[in-house]
């Protein structure tokens, strides 16, 4: 008994722990983990991509979290927040999780196109495809 008393009287002294939601941009629903409220927006990032990884959740994002920007909704919509950050100074529960677009650098390509951009092509091809098909439908 007097083992687990310790174990509360040091969890207590500890810091606050938050319950974070965080929404992941092109993901059916919230993540949802406890985090101390000293913790680095960084490591909330890193915990976010694992907790997503381990359930194997679409679209796949991969691990590393310096290929993401966080929000919150107190610290405006157009501002990421800082990966030093602590996310108990931003007075939110509620965060979203964006992917960082990616630039081509066209030095590189020497004018030739990259087999990003033919994916990039072929991803919104079913929305042309559907859209041509309620125009003949139409008719």
């Amino acid at each position: 008994m007097l083992l687990s008393k310790h174990k509360k009287n040091q969890n207590a002294n500890s810091g606050k722990r938050l319950l974070v939601s965080v929404n992941v941009m092109g993901s059916a629903g919230p993540i949802r983990f406890v985090v101390d409220e000293e913790e680095l927006v960084q490591a909330v990032i890193d915990t976010t991509l694992k907790c997503y990884a381990r359930e194997e959740r679409l679209p796949r994002l991969g691990s590393d979290h310096r290929d993401f920007f966080l929000y919150s909704p107190h610290h405006g919509s157009d501002a990421a927040l800082s990966p030093w950050d602590k996310i108990g100074s931003h007075g939110a529960r509620n965060f979203v999780l964006c992917k960082k677009p990616h630039t081509t650098n066209e030095a590189t390509d020497n004018g030739r196109g990259t087999s990003s951009s033919f994916s990039r092509r072929g991803s919104g091809s079913w929305k042309s495809w559907f859209s041509l098909n309620l125009k003949i439908s139409s008719h």
